[in-house]
């Protein structure tokens, strides 16, 4: 197997010098690449189309200037100040940002919220800036292809190559040539970033603080797992630690930030003015959810799920979870649903389910029970709506079956009233007042159960943090 290998490797290999070298932007030295710039570009421009397919970009043309104008700063002292730079704010909730080929740059709406100054805003466009003055991006596409065109060589040569063990073995050299476009690519990003906020006046400590909001993120979410009896999602990040323990992210911030700045900009008030109004989790069109009661204006329905639950709001799913996810309630519709609502319960709820026939909110509606599962259904018009909780036993299901009840009876469709509750829930700049408090503000929030831990998050004061008199902070309304 080590022969086969290395006769694979050694192929691949000349593939690499037919294909040339390249001078890197950053370093000088020679970079394998299977890309011109002019074909960067391209692609680029490309796969800009596709991105715009996939996500909306965010229609506030104030804020899209803010946030390009920050990064056009940086860019002219990045490695590659001609190129073409454009930075697109996206309607996403993820909390994300990253970059194409060719200078094009993108920040969710969703890792705004959680930044709190323009030097912030700056340490995560310098680091997308960073992957594309280096050509990341264009050396990984370059070793990704490099490693598909030689396997494909080397299995004219090598026929063990195109069995199933074969196959493994190109994933194992997939694995090789890409190694080090993790930690090491991201930490030359962070440390380019760095170099250019120090460069365009802002303290390049930014990029530490930004990777501390990121990792808080992940704190608690991993609370909020444990209560939901779920697998934590891990920041997709490169560092493991909390990045004030990380000593080489400190290093590299630290060698490229070499260039005191005497009056770093931090830009707080700004940044924050930028923000207000900032469209906060899901937009209206994916219905709104306010301490536990989901609001749609589209479909004109609401449903209140149990106060002291979870409730996630997913494009494409809407379920809450008790404690320790003993019990979950599903929510969702069909457009074309065959039948009465008798026959529809009876056909999702099974053989010997029990049935209740009732009127709730003036709407159509029949209730199902099994042992470990009850719902109802509920015809608005030519649609179905389908509400079903399950436990994992029945005791649980009994456990809870009083909360349970209560959500399925609470649909009904939108009164005049309401229908301004679901409007897509905004961020908005308040100046703190004498007595306020993360508790008493998050009494007057609309987002659950977590509202204290989500404000603290939202304005840099977590875990235990709390605003100053005076001070402008960010809520949700």
């Amino acid at each position: 197997m080590k022969i086969l290998l290395n006769r694979v490797l050694g192929l691949i290999g000349v593939l690499s010098l037919l294909v040339g070298c390249a001078q890197n932007p950053v370093t000088g030295g020679a970079d394998f690449v299977m890309m011109s710039e002019n074909q960067e570009l391209a692609a680029g421009r490309a796969a800009d189309v596709e991105v715009r397919k996939q996500y909306l970009v965010y229609a506030d043309e104030a804020l899209q200037a803010y946030v390009n104008r920050v990064g056009q700063k940086l860019a002219a002292h990045s490695h590659r100040p001609n190129l073409s730079y454009h930075f697109t704010v996206l309607d996403s909730t993820e909390i994300n940002a990253f970059a194409l080929p060719g200078g094009y740059v993108y920040i969710t709406r969703g890792i705004l919220a959680y930044l709190n100054s323009e030097a912030e805003l700056a340490a995560v466009l310098g680091h997308e800036i960073g992957h594309v003055t280096a050509r990341h991006g264009v050396r990984q596409q370059s070793a990704a292809q490099a490693a598909n065109i030689g396997l494909t060589i080397a299995s004219i040569f090598v026929p063990q190559l195109r069995n199933q063990n074969g196959q493994n073995i190109g994933n194992v050299l997939n694995g090789a040539l890409l190694s080090g476009y993790g930690r090491d690519h991201e930490l030359q990003a962070d440390a380019l970033g760095a170099g250019y906020l120090a460069a365009s006046g802002y303290d390049p400590q930014a990029i530490i603080q930004v990777i501390g909001v990121l990792k808080n993120q992940e704190t608690q979410d991993a609370i909020l797992a444990k209560q939901e009896g779920r697998e934590a999602r891990r920041y997709h990040g490169v560092f493991a630690t909390h990045p004030d323990n990380d000593t080489r992210l400190k290093q590299a911030v630290a060698e490229a930030g070499k260039q005191t700045v005497a009056q770093a900009f931090l830009g707080h008030d700004e940044f924050l003015h930028a923000l207000d109004g900032l469209t906060f989790n899901e937009a209206s069109e994916q219905g709104v959810l306010r301490n536990n009661v989901f609001y749609q204006a589209d479909m004109n329905i609401a449903i209140a799920f149990p106060p002291a639950w979870q409730v996630h709001n997913l494009a494409d799913a809407l379920y809450a979870l008790s404690d320790a996810a003993e019990a979950k309630i599903n929510f969702k519709f069909d457009d074309k649903p065959i039948g009465s609502a008798l026959a529809y319960a009876q056909r999702v709820g099974g053989t010997g389910v029990q049935i209740e026939q009732l009127t709730s909110h003036d709407l159509d509606a029949v209730l199902y029970r099994q042992p470990t599962r009850t719902g109802a259904v509920i015809y608005v018009g030519t649609r179905a709506y389908v509400i079903e909780a399950e436990a994992k036993t029945a005791e649980l299901l009994a456990k809870y079956q009083t909360e349970i009840r209560a959500t399925l009876l609470s649909f009904h469709s939108l009164g005049k009233a309401e229908l301004p509750l679901a409007n897509a829930l905004k961020l908005h700049v308040v100046q703190v007042a004498n007595g306020e408090t993360f508790k008493t503000l998050a009494q007057q929030s609309p987002l659950g159960k977590s509202s204290e831990n989500y404000l603290r998050l939202l304005n840099g004061l977590y875990p235990a943090g709390e605003p100053q008199v005076g001070q402008l902070i960010k809520v949700v309304q």
